[in-house]
């Protein structure tokens, strides 16, 4: 399981601004016009409009992508009754997810009420400020009371997701856990320990989808579910049982199917055995399983187990489900998440999984056997198929229902309109971690005795990103560890001035690299008592895979070192860098921003050829613009007649790339203004994604000012075009880069040839 340092999560949420979410206006507020337009007195046109027609409120407000997060604080996973207060992180969280996988804005918020009525007339209330309602964390059997009132009288979509998440992501790999050892769904007998809101309704679904509940016994934490219980709800009570049965060891006799939504360690291993062939088991408590992963499987070779943790194969996880769900149900205008939607999610996520996984999946997961089977029952989260595929199933499903209030009728601008929701940026450092995390490579530092190094290489190492490899002083290090409360165990630490014989042994090979270039014996000696020439010479040599330096450098200085001692992979005469603009609208890919001062157009058409590899890496297809101050020869002068040459060039070089220019940057950025002005250009369709810059100072400000006033996240510079993968940071780089720029090495470094 991840690593959690307390103090880092307590950080993380207090650091200013406190907490996860924040409210960004959508519109400008710079001129008196704008907020009269805003407030007073223009809004009173929109309030005006609503008032004659109530569903225009979803025309000229937010309520339309709004979903409102709310909880009592009843049952927060792992920490129970702790009160609406101490929720508010969680709920907060909840939203994050909500905007990150969907797009979908969210307020949370935490009612101080138990009383079910009170809860109800409380959210009833809420109906006029969302589009939807997400109930989270309500302790049964309450839960269900309120989840039934609300639905009854709403008019909006609303959805426990405690109890539906579980039902619907388990029910798809339940489907597909079957359609693998060939037994139907009809016939099985399932034994279910816990009797709460998620069990409830994962019993509900998969007897929807066909289970018969005779060949259902049920187990809370009393005993058995029969008829003559007291002390049961009626929801609880339907799955009773009349069978002579007592103990969980005699339901596990003959039994196709164990699901667990109860506690750690219920399930002896011994029961495994008296399962039927081809056994399913669900151990879904978290964060520790009825049964361990482990310990199941080598119990019974036969056996098909999915968990809720993210570090075994098929992990029941709810951000599968309920983003898409609801962000179907609010694109219709549901008035309500039936059935029928829920259904519809079932049958997409099982469907999905019987696809090719697509490469980028696979890269993030460092698993290219990924393929439906055994331990490959549902869609991994990383997933960017899951928003195409879940939300117009959903939709789909209740338009078909007849709870659709707008119906959708172009399906494949539908699901243009969802792509472009969410950009690829979203996840594109998620993969790359993930991937990462599959195979975590040596990172050398060659810049230890700094905090930012030491923090960023505990991150890495607790997250499984990398294995940090940290030279410096000793003394210095251990110092600066004890003053912060750092945890460096797992990471290896070098003083290189104490590694006398190694230094020699380096100095050696730089001397036989770099005799003919001027260096002596005795220089090499000197060097190699300079970390970046010792790092350098660990990836060369193959005692490390990667080098992260440059924190503390000027650029210039921190990839000489490099140079000299790797150098630049067969074919390629200059290195380049790139920073990735990651945006709301999608990544951006800039190009070259820290090396080549003013290349000349031949010099950039190698970069242009290592900025499409590089794109490429991540998950990317490139569509590149060379920027000038002109557009296609509106204004003469030597850069762009430069950037016109480099352009043909690279056509002529690159026939394969969708490639234009001259053009200047907001033209090349706007398929707007391409369509109107220059609709000849490739790019008019879709816009440049990649900017190949004419010389270092245009793309070095541009990155700059996006990064400081642009709303944007800078991820860079990415060093494109050494023989082993080696980054330079820029300067006084903060500790979340620090970490982005190690998980791109340690995964160019496992492609096993340069990717970068």
């Amino acid at each position: 399981m991840l690593k959690i340092n307390k103090q880092d999560a307590l950080n993380y949420h207090s650091q200013s601004p406190a907490g996860k979410i924040e409210v960004v206006p959508t519109k400008p507020l710079s001129t008196q016009l704008d907020l009269a337009l805003a407030y007073s007195p223009g809004v009173a046109e929109p309030c005006k409009e609503i008032a004659a027609d109530k569903d225009a409120v979803y025309k000229y407000t937010a309520k339309g992508n709004l979903v409102g997060v709310i909880s009592n604080g009843t049952a927060v996973l792992g920490l129970g009754n702790i009160g609406p207060d101490a929720s508010k992180p969680v709920m907060e969280g909840k939203g994050v997810l909500f905007k990150k996988f969907a797009g979908i804005d969210c307020f949370d918020i935490e009612i101080d009420a138990t009383d079910p009525e009170e809860f109800i007339r409380i959210v009833k209330s809420l109906e006029p400020t969302f589009g939807g309602i997400n109930l989270e964390d309500i302790k049964a059997p309450e839960c269900f009371r309120i989840e039934t009132a609300l639905r009854e009288q709403m008019n909006i979509p609303l959805m426990h997701d405690d109890q539906h998440g579980t039902a619907i992501i388990s029910s798809a790999a339940l489907l597909n856990g079957l359609d693998i050892v060939g037994k139907n769904i009809g016939e099985i007998k399932m034994v279910v320990s816990g009797a709460g809101a998620a069990a409830v309704s994962c019993m509900r679904l998969y007897v929807a989808l066909g289970l018969n509940k005779e060949n259902l016994v049920v187990f809370d934490k009393d005993g058995i579910i029969t008829p003559a219980r007291t002390d049961l709800d009626p929801l609880q009570l339907q799955f009773a049982t009349t069978r002579p049965i007592t103990t969980l060891e005699e339901a596990m006799d003959g039994a196709d199917v164990f699901v667990g939504l109860s506690a750690a360690k219920v399930l002896p291993a011994g029961f495994l055995l008296k399962m039927a062939a081809d056994p399913i088991v669900f151990a879904l408590a978290n964060p520790e399983p009825e049964i361990g992963y482990e310990l199941a499987t080598s119990t019974r070779a036969d056996l098909i187990m999915a968990t809720g943790r993210s570090d075994h194969p098929n992990q029941v996880n709810n951000v599968l489900g309920f983003p898409y769900i609801f962000r179907g149900a609010l694109d219709v205008r549901a008035t309500e998440i039936n059935e029928a939607m829920k259904l519809a999610a079932v049958k997409a996520l099982a469907e999905l999984t019987r696809e090719p996984v697509p490469e980028m999946v696979n890269k993030a997961y460092g698993d290219n056997t990924l393929a439906f089977g055994r331990g490959y029952l549902i869609p991994k989260p990383l997933d960017p198929r899951l928003i195409t595929t879940i939300s117009p199933a959903v939709a789909r499903a209740a338009m078909e229902s007849g709870v659709a209030r707008l119906p959708i009728e172009d399906w494949h601008a539908y699901e243009d309109e969802l792509r472009a929701r969410l950009g690829v940026n979203q996840k594109l450092m998620n993969r790359i971690t993930s991937a990462a995390r599959a195979n975590p490579k040596r990172v050398v530092f060659a810049e230890a005795d700094n905090y930012k190094i030491l923090k960023a290489a505990q991150i890495l190492h607790d997250e499984g990103i990398a294995q940090p490899i940290l030279l410096g002083n000793r003394e210095k290090i251990d110092a600066i560890v004890r003053a912060n409360s750092l945890d460096l165990e797992g990471c290896t630490l070098i003083d290189i001035l104490k590694e006398d014989a190694k230094r020699d042994e380096y100095a050696a090979i730089l001397y036989e690299k770099r005799q003919r270039r001027g260096m002596t014996l005795y220089e090499g000696r000197r060097l190699m008592r300079e970390r970046n020439y010792y790092a350098a010479m660990m990836v060369e040599t193959g005692e490390a895979d990667a080098c992260i330096t440059g924190l503390t450098k000027d650029y210039g200085k921190s990839i000489i070192p490099s140079l000299q001692v790797i150098g630049t992979e067969d074919g390629v005469r200059r290195v380049a860098s790139m920073y990735i603009i990651q945006h709301k609208k999608g990544p951006y890919f800039f190009a070259d921003t820290t090396v080549n001062i003013n290349p000349t157009a031949e010099e950039m058409v190698e970069i242009i050829g290592l900025t499409a590899r590089a794109v490429r890496f991540f998950d990317a297809e490139p569509r590149m613009a060379v920027i000038s101050y002109s557009n296609f020869g509106s204004n003469p002068g030597p850069l762009p007649e430069k950037t016109r040459r480099a352009t043909e060039l690279a056509k002529t070089r690159f026939p394969e790339l969708l490639i234009d220019g001259e053009m200047q940057a907001n033209v090349a950025l706007s398929p707007q203004l391409l369509q109107d002005h220059y609709g000849f250009s490739p790019l008019a369709e879709k816009g440049a994604n990649t900017l190949i810059f004419p010389n270092v100072e245009s793309g070095n400000i541009a990155y700059k000012v996006l990064q400081e006033i642009g709303g944007a996240e800078v991820i860079g510079p990415v060093l494109m075009g050494m023989r082993k993968p080696v980054h330079i940071l820029q300067l006084g780089a903060s500790v979340r880069e620090i970490v982005n720029m190690a998980a791109i090495a340690v995964v160019d470094a496992q492609q096993g040839r340069k990717a970068l």
